[in-house]
């Protein structure tokens, strides 16, 4: 009897805290890092705490890598170049990538958009592409701006 008390006060707090159609919290790509350098890259303490939640981020989106990915990349400022087409130099430090939960059309790279999506954090490569990604969302939507 107390466990089944336990449990409903706790499924209570959760409820609570992520209640069902809650606006999912905002993140911006300042906020993504701690540090970006060449001894590494660290997280902040925000994204980490977000880890596998939805979120909303709000940026441009970069030129296709090929035109039957399953993704796309979200930068912070409009792009105009590929990432294989360029140097290092050329392509940001801080971007996510988008895995959409209904494949369709795309505006065209460099409009903005709101994403909402999973994040998820580390390293990926994408099996098609072999591209790496440190930031996605996951099960996305989008909605130009």
């Amino acid at each position: 009897m107390q466990h089944r008390f336990i449990a409903a006060v706790f499924l209570g707090i959760t409820l609570l805290a992520n209640p069902a159609g809650a606006t999912p919290p905002r993140i911006t790509f300042t906020e993504l890092y701690a540090r970006i350098g060449v001894l590494g890259t660290t997280f902040s303490e925000q994204i980490l705490k977000l880890k596998g939640q939805r979120v909303t981020l709000r940026g441009f989106i970069a030129p296709p890598l090929k035109a039957e990915a399953n993704f796309f990349v979200l930068t912070r400022t409009p792009v105009s170049v590929c990432p294989f087409c360029s140097s290092d130099a050329d392509w940001p430090a801080d971007i996510a990538v988008v895995y959409l939960k209904n494949a369709g059309s795309l505006a065209p790279g460099g409009h903005p958009v709101e994403v909402t999506g999973t994040l998820e954090i580390g390293s990926r490569i994408d099996k098609e592409t072999g591209f790496v990604s440190l930031v996605r969302l996951t099960q996305a939507e989008w909605r130009e701006m």
